[in-house]
């Protein structure tokens, strides 16, 4: 499945007071590498930012001035995404901007357009309990160099954050790797090569075997499941033909006992008797 790595700027920290996004970007991952294809936009937020977001971001009014809207891009990242399991840090923030902007552009939430949308936050909490878990600290823990990232942006910290995922689910990685690396095909037909030896139950085995499966059918008051199987088995050779040797044996049939003629009574003389 594609993965979609997303990061957002905004204006400020909530959007139902009226705060906009001002930077998406997008960087898609297939098959645990990323493949070079993004989506990336400046956006004008017909607004200014909070103080603290534009220290945050750096992202100015007069620069964002002449960038398109999010509605004019909304199609274009839609086709980008769709499908997808988006991946993103504290996704309830990015997706509650996602779907604020969705709204304006009278669109369905982000759900409607994505598979599924993976918070890497709660990941990481859970892997880390009790430790701080922001975007530096998780690169710095898994050795994913951060040293460009002087400011928030949306690009980079996408691109980081398919380094750090790659990282936190790497034990996932290497199974993937052997699996891979196994050579399915070879192994299976190789299998035609073994001599597979047969070993028989000694007379011991099959009596203790017999023991067991007797103080079983007393325990289950008839319902041992191995008898009823030996049962049909044993059933399905007497139709074979396996025992007939046994059925021959039990009636006492000899292979030199003449054959009785037609009409004759059973248990009459026989040719071979007849003058004694």
């Amino acid at each position: 499945m594609r993965q979609i790595f997303i990061d957002t700027e905004t204006t400020g920290l909530e959007p139902r007071l009226g705060h906009r996004i001002i930077e998406i970007a997008a960087v898609e991952m297939l098959s645990r590498r990323l493949t070079g294809r993004r989506f990336h936009r400046y956006l004008n937020p017909e607004r200014e930012s909070e103080d603290g977001a534009l220290q945050v971001h750096g992202l100015t009014t007069e620069f964002l001035q002449d960038k398109p809207k999010f509605r004019d891009v909304v199609t274009e990242l839609l086709d980008f995404v769709e499908g997808a399991e988006l991946i993103m840090h504290n996704a309830a923030f990015d997706v509650a901007f996602l779907d604020h902007e969705l709204g304006l552009a009278e669109l369905q939430p982000l759900s409607e357009y994505c598979h599924s949308v993976t918070d890497t936050l709660k990941m990481a909490k859970d892997l880390h309990p009790g430790k701080r878990n922001n975007l530096d600290t998780l690169c710095e823990r898994y050795e994913v160099d951060n040293s460009r990232r002087t400011l928030h942006g949306a690009l980079l910290d996408a691109e980081l954050l398919a380094e750090v995922y790659l990282a936190m689910t790497r034990g996932q990685d290497s199974l993937l790797i052997e699996l891979e690396a196994w050579p399915a095909l070879d192994t299976v037909a190789s299998l035609g090569d073994l001599q597979l030896v047969v070993l028989p139950a000694s007379d011991d085995e099959l009596a203790a075997h017999t023991q067991q499966l007797e103080m079983i059918e007393r325990e289950s008051k008839g319902k041992c499941l191995w008898k009823r199987l030996e049962a049909e088995t044993m059933a399905e050779a007497v139709m074979d033909g396996a025992v007939i040797v046994e059925f021959v044996e039990n009636a006492k049939i000899t292979i030199d006992e003449p054959v009785r003629q037609p009409g004759e009574a059973l248990g009459g003389p026989t040719s071979a008797s007849a003058g004694r």
